[in-house]
């Protein structure tokens, strides 16, 4: 049986200014499960992962952690909450605040009351996971735009929480950086723990997810990748394109050349093994670039 982490029942979030940010949202996130939020630009992604994290209160609805209501009110209870749960922003200036990324990174530790001895060990631990131990005493303002999201993902690690939430973590990012966030999500994941990513990048949800849940201000769908890049009519209704891999493979299936009980390929590399499949009748495995004859 699996057990819920988050559990939000009609949820409706209005802004003060009067802006609509979520309407009617209902669903539920299992225990290790890793699960993208997926939707355009403005369909209440950053809302809802505020929401789940307890620095926003819902205008309407309940919201339960681990099967107890969220009390927004109360102080003691988000504390305990936020030491099980960690929140990476997509504003990676607006988490960082302190003068040099040290601080920055054992922000959390500290506030947790945990020893010295400790709160240097997860520190240096979070630092060197990421790669950027040499950063340690530079100020924020000095660092390229991949070198803050790593700070902000160590700030978050260094807490060791059991659910990460993710706003956009591989946004403007290089592709050497986008890869080596991939993997230390995916050995996170290992390990685990509960990832929840938004994102509006269909390309990077097959990397990053089992699950989709499609957001345009309430919940317009779910289902495994496969289900929602395939369903032509819910991605429209999401303002999204599905992938050009999902797209072709769908007209394959429409003019009957790939069998309609094939699983739909989700990244270049299934999509190397099937063409090739097709072609030479043989099966082959594609793995960083190269061929391997099975």
């Amino acid at each position: 049986m699996r057990h819920t982490v988050f559990e939000l029942e009609n949820i409706t979030h209005i802004y003060p200014d009067g802006t609509l940010a979520l309407q009617d949202v209902s669903l539920k996130v299992y225990e290790k499960e890793k699960v993208a939020v997926l939707g355009p630009n403005g369909a209440g992604k950053s809302t809802l992962l505020m929401i789940m994290d307890g620095l926003i209160k819902p205008t309407k609805g309940t919201v339960r952690f681990l099967g107890e209501e969220v009390k927004f009110n109360d102080d003691k209870f988000l504390y305990e909450m936020r030491k099980k749960v960690g929140l990476v922003f997509q504003d990676s200036d607006a988490a960082l605040f302190s003068s040099t990324i040290w601080e920055d990174v054992i922000f959390g530790p500290l506030h947790m009351g945990l020893p010295k001895e400790e709160v240097i060990r997860r520190g240096e631990a979070a630092l060197q996971l990421l790669g950027i131990e040499h950063l340690k005493d530079k100020p924020p303002f000095q660092l390229s735009e991949g070198e803050k999201r790593k700070a902000v993902i160590a700030s978050v690690l260094s807490i060791n929480p059991e659910i990460l939430l993710l706003d956009e973590p591989l946004i403007n990012l290089d592709a050497a950086t986008q890869t080596m966030i991939v993997n230390l999500l995916e050995s996170m994941h290992k390990e685990g723990k509960t990832i929840v990513t938004a994102t509006h990048d269909i390309n990077v949800v097959p990397l990053i997810a089992d699950r989709i849940i499609v957001l345009n201000k309430t919940v317009i769908g779910e289902g495994s990748i496969e289900e929602v890049f395939s369903n032509v009519d819910l991605m429209k209704k999401a303002n999204l394109h599905p992938p050009v891999i999902t797209e072709l493979f769908v007209k394959l299936k429409e003019y009957g050349i790939s069998e309609p009980s094939t699983k739909i390929p989700l990244t270049v590399n299934e999509a190397i093994n099937y063409i090739l499949k097709l072609l030479n009748g043989t099966s082959k495995n594609v793995k960083n670039g190269k061929k391997e004859q099975t």
